[in-house]
C-alpha cells in the first residue's frame, strides 16, 4: 500500500495493525453532555520568551492570522464537548465568540497512520496540509517533529498553557520543553477485570495475568506493542523509560512463555471491552478511557494500577509545517488551557486532562467524574505513571519484528 512506502516490514505490519486493533482505533464514545457556560479567556500577554520563526522543515509559512481570522483544526472522532442534541460543540464555539476567528473543525482522524499517509505527501512537497492544528499521538507527534514537519510553537500566545501544563507532560523526550506540542488529553494503561468472572478475586499485577491458573485462557493483552512490553517491563522491574535491548527480549520471552502456556486469550485494540463486560474476557490490561465509559454501564468492571506503575501517553495538538494560521492556532491551543474550559472537555470525554486546576471545575459539572482518578489522576495514580521511551529508527523495526511474532499478526 502506498501509505506505507518506505517503511521497514515489521514496522508496516505493526501500522497495519494498528489500523484496527491499534490504541488509535479507539472510540471517543460520549458518556455525558456538556452545554455548560464557559467563561472568557484572561488577556494573552507576551512571556518574555523570543518568538519562534515561521520556518520549519524547510517549508515557508507566512503567517496570515492577523489579516484572517480562521483556522482549520483535525480531530479525532467524538474527542470534543457537545451538546446534548449534539449539534454544538460549546467550548469551541465560545472561543470563536470571544476571539472572533472562525474555526473549521473536522473529525477526520481516525487513525495516526492513515491521516499520516493522506498529509505526508504535501508535507514532503514543502506544501500547506490545508490545516492548521492536528491531533497525534505522541509517537507519530513524535515523527511529525522529527521530519521537521510540525512549526515550533511561540509562548507569546500560550500564557495558560505554559502555565496550567501538568509537570509531568512537560518534557517528553520526543518534544523537550514542548516546543512543538501541547498535549490535548493523556491515555492511561492499567489493568482491568470483571469481578463476576474472577468470582471476586482481585486482579492487581501483569505477573497475575500472566502466571494466575485461575485466569488462564481468559486473559487479554494489547496488540500495541508499547502498552503490553511496557506494562510487563514495569512488572519486571525496568523503567519503560529507560529499558535496553536486552531488557525488551526480556519482556518479550515473559509473555512468549504465558502465550505457549495457553495463559493469554488473545492480543486485542479495544475490542476487549466487549469481551470483558460479558465475562469472556476475566482480566486484561486495559486503556482507561474504555474503562470509565465500560463502568458507567456495569459496575462489575474494576481496575487497578500496578504496585510496579502504569504506562501514560498523550494525544497531542500540533501546528503542521505549512500552516499559514499558527497563531491563531496557538491562541486555540491556549484555551483549552483555561481550567474552565479544559473541564467541560473532560466531563464529555473522559480521558486524563493535562491541564492543572481542572479538578474544582469539575466538580461544579460532576462530582463523580471530578473524583475518578482516571480522568483527574491522585497522587498515587502520578506517582505511577511512566511513559514509553522513544525508540530510534532501528529499534523500531527490531522491536516491532519482535513483537509481531510474539503475538502471532
Amino acid at each position: 500500500m502506498e501509505m506505507f512506502e518506505g517503511l521497514s516490514e515489521p514496522v508496516r505490519k505493526a501500522w497495519e495493525r494498528s489500523l484496527t486493533n491499534g490504541r488509535a482505533s479507539l472510540s471517543r464514545r460520549r458518556v455525558l453532555g456538556a452545554g455548560l457556560g464557559v467563561a472568557g479567556a484572561g488577556a494573552l500577554s507576551a512571556c518574555g520568551i523570543p518568538a519562534a520563526t515561521n520556518n520549519q522543515g524547510g517549508v515557508k509559512s507566512d503567517d496570515l492570522s492577523d489579516k484572517d481570522k480562521s483556522l482549520v483544526f483535525s480531530n479525532w472522532q467524538l474527542y470534543i464537548d457537545m451538546s446534548d442534541d449534539e449539534k454544538h460543540m460549546p467550548t469551541l464555539e465560545a472561543f470563536e465568540k470571544k476571539t472572533g476567528i472562525k474555526v473549521k473543525y473536522s473529525d477526520d482522524i481516525t487513525d495516526n497512520v492513515e491521516f499520516f499517509a493522506k498529509i505526508k505527501p504535501q508535507l514532503a512537497a514543502g506544501q500547506s496540509t490545508g490545516r492548521d492544528l492536528v491531533v497525534l499521538t505522541d509517537w507519530m507527534a513524535a515523527r511529525m517533529i522529527r521530519l521537521g514537519w510540525a512549526q515550533p510553537l511561540d509562548p507569546t500566545y500560550l500564557p495558560h498553557a505554559f502555565t496550567n501544563l501538568e509537570q509531568r507532560f512537560r518534557n517528553p523526550d520526543w518534544d523537550p520543553g514542548r516546543a512543538h506540542s501541547y498535549p490535548w488529553q493523556g491515555i492511561a494503561t492499567v489493568i482491568a477485570y470483571n469481578e463476576k468472572a474472577t468470582k471476586g478475586k482481585k486482579v492487581g499485577s501483569v505477573s497475575q495475568l500472566l502466571d494466575d491458573p485461575d485466569l488462564k485462557g481468559r486473559v487479554a493483552l494489547l496488540s500495541e506493542m508499547r502498552d503490553t512490553i511496557g506494562m510487563t517491563l514495569l512488572d519486571m522491574g525496568k523503567q519503560p523509560e529507560s529499558f535496553t535491548a536486552d531488557d525488551f527480549d526480556a519482556a518479550v520471552a515473559r509473555v512468549q512463555k504465558a502465550v505457549d502456556g495457553k495463559q493469554i486469550r488473545q492480543f486485542t485494540g479495544n475490542e476487549y471491552t466487549d469481551g470483558l463486560a460479558s465475562g469472556n474476557i476475566a482480566a486484561c490490561v486495559a486503556w482507561a478511557g474504555d474503562l470509565v465509559q465500560l463502568q458507567a454501564d456495569n459496575p462489575e468492571i474494576k481496575f487497578v494500577i500496578p504496585p510496579a506503575g502504569y504506562i501514560y501517553s498523550t494525544d497531542n495538538m500540533l501546528v503542521p509545517a505549512g500552516s499559514k494560521h499558527r497563531k491563531n492556532a496557538e491562541l486555540l491551543i491556549d484555551w483549552y488551557y483555561q481550567p474552565e474550559i479544559a473541564a467541560e472537555l473532560s466531563a464529555w470525554v473522559n480521558y486524563i486532562t493535562p491541564c492543572t486546576g481542572v479538578y474544582e471545575e469539575l466538580l461544579k459539572i460532576d462530582e463523580d467524574v471530578a473524583n475518578n482518578p482516571l480522568i483527574i489522576p491522585n497522587a498515587e495514580m502520578k506517582a505511577k505513571a511512566h511513559p514509553f521511551r522513544s525508540l530510534s529508527s532501528k529499534e523500531e523495526t527490531a522491536f516491532e519484528d519482535k513483537f509481531a511474532k510474539l503475538i502471532g499478526a
